[in-house]
């Protein structure tokens, strides 16, 4: 497997673009993004589990009831969500790009991201659509990817290549998020292809598996999105034999579909919102899975200790705290706690105590951008790999006056 170039057209057959169309009043910001596969695709994708879901959602839950899509719609700008009449608003975004490409609006997946409770006007989509459409080109990817962005400081796509039984396949992707992160079974907007044949039973369950330990170990600010989707169109053009079943074969392409969910949830968490630094909890010894989990989790959801990250300040009291609430089964008096970055690595704890070590060296580690957060539970063969940030100033400030 290796890494290359085209984000969600890496795959082949995927054409994107985006624009803007008038949602956003910013006119350098794209606001309206279209993917679509030269063929039908199988389709797979999990949603939030907030009770309050946008109107998006619930179409989608009702498009890829049969497995199938062609194309991925997307504004950028206002949520679509507590609408009355949001669903229809959303259902008339699928029959815009059926009148547009011909691609059947039962085949369309609908998303959208931005303010809640706000009304969503069509008309500029309406309006952009011959724009959107005659712009679709198969290196467009970076256009798309910034056409979902919101309070993203970054554009956060990623693709690699891969071998089915000797037949090169691919699988890109491109995501959102930035606040509103702490998903539960999905998250933020996510968009997949791959070239791949792969059923829509086993790629629903490659998709649902996924998410376990990708996009849900990660966190911003412990507020989950009422809009969250990942979604994935698989269309076979690349000619592989069909995965209908669990084998070698379907074990390449989970395995390449998490390396694009890992990276892909490593972008949102390092460009949260305000944030100016990417942690990594990594979680060695516990005594199952779910504990190992729970753990990780919960130190990178810890606003403590995310400030302490801010600050540089290695205080260990906060992560071995974030781990006694976090309801797992462990024995403190068996933990050790590291720091690490591009500077080194500390010892801060052992069995549960402090050790002596040294500010200064831990105050270097911790000034890095990339932060490892190393807790060894020795309890056990399990271990997990959570996701976040630091928490700001900045993060207040781009919140309290997110909608006006």
């Amino acid at each position: 497997m290796k890494e290359i170039q085209g984000g969600i057209c890496a795959a082949k057959g995927f054409k994107a673009n985006g624009i803007h169309c008038g949602i956003r009043k910013n006119k350098s910001k794209r606001d309206l993004s279209l993917i679509v596969s030269d063929v039908r695709a199988t389709a797979a994708a999990v949603y939030t589990t907030n009770l309050v879901k946008g109107a998006p959602i619930l179409v989608n839950q009702k498009h890829l009831a049969d497995g199938y899509a062609q194309a991925i719609i997307c504004n950028s700008g206002i949520a679509n969500t507590c609408n009355a009449n949001g669903v229809e608003m959303a259902e008339e975004m699928g029959k815009l790009v059926e009148k547009a490409t011909g691609v059947k609006s039962d085949d369309v997946v609908i998303a959208s991201t931005g303010v809640i409770g706000m009304p969503l006007n069509v008309t500029p989509i309406a309006n952009g659509m011959d724009e959107l459409v005659a712009g679709l080109g198969y290196d467009n990817n970076s256009l798309a990817a910034e056409g979902i962005m919101t309070t993203d400081t970054k554009k956060k796509e990623t693709a690699v290549s891969f071998e089915i039984d000797g037949v090169e396949c691919r699988i890109g992707g491109m995501a959102k998020g930035s606040g509103m992160i702490h998903p539960n079974m999905a998250t933020m907007l996510v968009f997949v292809t791959s070239d791949v044949a792969i059923t829509s039973e086993m790629l629903q369950k490659a998709v649902s598996d996924d998410v376990k330990t990708s996009f849900n170990m990660i966190s911003v600010d412990g507020d989950t999105s009422t809009n969250d989707t990942f979604a994935v169109l698989a269309n076979g053009m690349a000619g592989n034999k069909l995965i209908d079943s669990e084998g070698e074969a379907y074990d390449a392409f989970c395995e390449a579909l998490h390396k694009v969910s890992v990276d892909l949830s490593r972008k949102i968490a390092g460009d949260g919102e305000g944030a100016t630094k990417l942690l990594e909890c990594k979680v060695t010894g516990g005594k199952t899975d779910e504990i190992a989990k729970k753990v990780a989790k919960s130190v990178i959801c810890s606003s403590l200790t995310k400030a302490a990250m801010f600050g540089a300040d290695a205080n260990w009291g906060r992560v071995l705290c974030a781990i006694g609430y976090s309801g797992a089964d462990v024995d403190i008096e068996k933990i050790n706690v590291s720091f690490k970055s591009a500077k080194g690595t500390i010892e801060v704890c052992r069995n549960g105590a402090g050790v002596d070590f040294s500010e200064e060296k831990a105050k270097e580690i911790l000034l890095e951008n990339e932060i490892d957060i190393l807790v060894d539970l020795n309890d056990g063969d399990f271990d997990a790999t959570a996701w976040g940030c630091d928490l700001t100033y900045e993060y207040v400030k781009i919140n309290g006056d997110y909608r006006t």
